[in-house]
């Protein structure tokens, strides 16, 4: 007798109409219109397959060949595997690939290295950091003492002389660099002299800058930082989850007891399948051409948009992603996304810098030519994007302006289709 019923473990999402609709309908929106939120990219159908796969069958604690439970030898080949690949990728020596998340692996290593009630210095979110590195309203936010450091009002960029008379009077037990919306070069070597100074450990979350980093286009945390976190989205364009890295031997076991068990309990097999695939791919020749082509796009739409008459904070971009001041304009970040968003350009508001305004109505958008490129976009497209994007700010209630510029997305699209059969 089966306790399975007929075609159980045939059955796919045509078993389940409401919600294979619903998936197709995210398909058709992603087909059909401009990505250009700076925490999304396009995976490739390898990563797909790999998540998607049987390893979300299989239950693993531990380490790689140091499991609680049995029947771990191909979970242990792929963990290794993607454990090997991160670190030929950023040019470490260890690396744990177990983290659900960027937060994840940021709260990882905090519980690892840090002891509760510890001072830590980081970025401000209002200045473009990020709300694991202790946002009042994250667990890291109450479990620790958070001093936070901004950007010069005039340069709108991380001032060292600032973190350094921060770092001397707070004496924080760790420095973190690195944030969500900072879109220029970090002085990672000036930041490390400082740590030093206070005898202060430095944590570098490239999360939106690691594909730039791995290919040689944006300055490597190593060997400055004490230990590194990234998501492996974004720009590495692979699985959605987070990664740790670091050199020094001395930190493995806390680090690592600072995922597991300290943060989170199993290890999303699956995932780890789909970072090693996406590492993977990180080390081939193309991937170094795609990083070039994100850096050439985004300085393309962020001088696009500048001859538009809009600023952009700190003047430009260093990386995949930029930001756009409102704060001149009547329109907020948030009627602008909406309007954008009817147009079929996905964006996402964001505070500026000293931002007059509110958060839930802040005078920024976020914008990165991630995931345009990755679907091959080039300049003249986003020559076209930035375009779109001034027409609909000038005039976001003008419904037969949205409607024909949804219709030019759209053709512009089927022209670089996504997951074509």
């Amino acid at each position: 007798m089966s306790f399975c019923h007929a075609g159980y473990f045939t059955q796919g999402l045509d078993a389940d109409p409401e919600l294979a609709a619903a998936i197709r309908g995210e398909l058709a929106r992603q087909q059909d219109g401009i990505e250009l939120i700076a925490s999304e990219n396009i995976v490739s159908r390898l990563v797909l397959e790999a998540q998607g796969s049987v390893l979300t069958n299989k239950t693993v604690e531990g380490l790689a060949f140091a499991r609680y439970y049995g029947g771990a030898e191909f979970a242990d080949a792929i963990e290794d595997l993607a454990i090997r690949r991160a670190t030929r990728l950023f040019g470490c020596r260890f690396a744990n690939v177990q983290a659900h998340s960027g937060s994840n692996a940021n709260a990882g290593v905090f519980l690892g290295l840090l002891k509760l009630g510890d001072t830590i210095l980081a970025m401000d979110t209002a200045a473009g950091g990020h709300i694991s590195h202790g946002h009042p309203a994250t667990l890291t936010g109450r479990d620790y003492g958070i001093v936070r450091y901004g950007v010069n009002r005039e340069t709108e960029r991380v001032d060292l002389d600032e973190v350094r008379d921060l770092a001397r009077a707070h004496r924080p037990r760790m420095i973190v660099a690195g944030g969500s919306a900072y879109s220029r070069a970090l002085d990672f070597a000036g930041l490390r002299a400082i740590a030093d100074e206070v005898e202060a450990l430095l944590m570098v979350d490239m999360a939106h800058v690691a594909g730039l980093v791995a290919t040689g286009l944006y300055p490597h945390p190593f060997p400055h930082a004490h230990v590194v976190t990234s998501t492996t989205y974004k720009s590495l364009r692979g699985a959605r989850g987070g990664l740790v890295l670091w050199n020094d031997e001395g930190l493995s076991d806390r680090i690592n007891h600072g995922i597991f068990p300290g943060v989170q309990g199993s290890v999303m097999l699956h995932a780890v399948a789909g970072k090693a695939a996406c590492f993977g791919e990180a080390l081939r020749p193309e991937f170094r051409a795609y990083n070039q082509a994100v850096l050439d796009n985004a300085r393309t739409l962020a001088d696009a948009l500048a001859a538009a008459g809009l600023r952009l904070v700190a003047g430009g971009t260093d990386c995949g992603l930029m930001l756009v001041d409102l704060a001149s304009r009547a329109i907020t970040g948030d009627v602008a996304a909406k309007a954008l968003e009817r147009a079929g350009l996905a964006v996402n508001k964001n505070q500026i810098p000293f931002d007059p305004r509110p958060p839930e109505a802040p005078s920024g958008l976020r914008l990165s030519s991630n995931a345009g490129t990755a679907r091959g976009f080039g300049g003249a497209e986003f020559r076209t994007i930035a375009g779109w994007i001034e027409q609909v700010l000038a005039t976001p209630s003008d419904e037969v302006l949205t409607a024909r510029i949804r219709a030019e997305v759209k053709a512009l699209c089927a022209a670089f289709p996504i997951y074509a059969a």
